[in-house]
């Protein structure tokens, strides 16, 4: 099977730009190692990619001209990101989930609003991907809820959000968690408990722009990145047994 290209977003380091691989003279790593202050990402496609990096220079012009007291309509507009609030009855999941490399350390983070109620989650892993993070928790922010509820699930991973509000997920599984005759869907672990997840509940997804002053956004992109910088991180098992796709016959 062919091996599936991953692409790596820097918009802090030696040289910014999107990089079609980690290591080499060419690579994402190099820019970015002993750089103080560096940020990078990587992602499953191009497109994933860029939006990260766009979202992340809208981020430090904002800052810069905020600085320097000249104004931006462009700034402007991107702060404050789309805001939501909990309405009677439902309940809001915020999430965010990442890898110090991809794959790497892992984190993610979750912020559950109920009315006036709040709780945060996190929790890491030793090695693991950026896009299971976003999945974890999503799964982790579900699984919290004792009962069945109206939940919008806020990510700004539009691998999860696509996915299933497109109806991509459900097409994997009804397919045997194949995309295609001969490419089989990666993470089916973590889609099939976060399907059976949407199952018990109704669940919406709406996408979020990352790193764009969204309050409760931020606050889950910290809670993933100091679960990801913890110690003794337990196993994310599935993919260190290479369990997270079927196995083509």
């Amino acid at each position: 099977m062919e091996k599936k290209k991953k692409y790596y977003s820097v918009a802090r380091g030696r040289k910014t730009g999107i990089f079609a691989a980690w290591y080499g003279p060419d690579g994402a790593e190099v820019q970015i190692r002993g750089f103080a202050g560096a940020r990078y990402k990587g992602f499953p496609t191009e497109e994933e990619a860029r939006e990260w990096l766009d979202s992340m220079t809208d981020e430090s012009q904002s800052s810069k001209r905020t600085e320097t007291g000249k104004k931006s309509s462009k700034a402007e507009a991107s702060v404050p990101a789309r805001e939501l609030v909990p309405k009677a009855g439902k309940i809001l999941i915020y999430t965010d989930g990442g890898c110090s490399y991809n794959p790497g350390p892992g984190g993610y983070g979750v912020v559950i609003l109920k009315g006036r109620a709040r709780k945060e989650l996190s929790g890491g892993f030793r090695l693991t991907t950026n896009n299971r993070m976003e999945l974890t928790a999503c799964i982790e922010g579900l699984k919290a809820l004792k009962t069945a509820s109206s939940v919008t699930v806020c990510s700004d991973s539009k691998y999860v959000v696509d996915a299933v509000s497109k109806g991509w997920a459900r097409t994997w599984h009804k397919n045997k968690w194949m995309r295609t005759k001969t490419d089989a869907a990666e993470n089916y672990d973590l889609w099939e408990q976060l399907l059976d997840l949407c199952d018990r509940h109704r669940v919406e997804f709406v996408w979020v722009k990352g790193h764009a002053g969204n309050r409760e956004n931020e606050c889950c992109d910290r809670l993933a990145t100091g679960a990801a910088a913890g110690k003794k991180l337990p196993a994310d098992k599935a993919y260190e047994s290479g369990e997270t796709r079927v196995k083509l016959t």
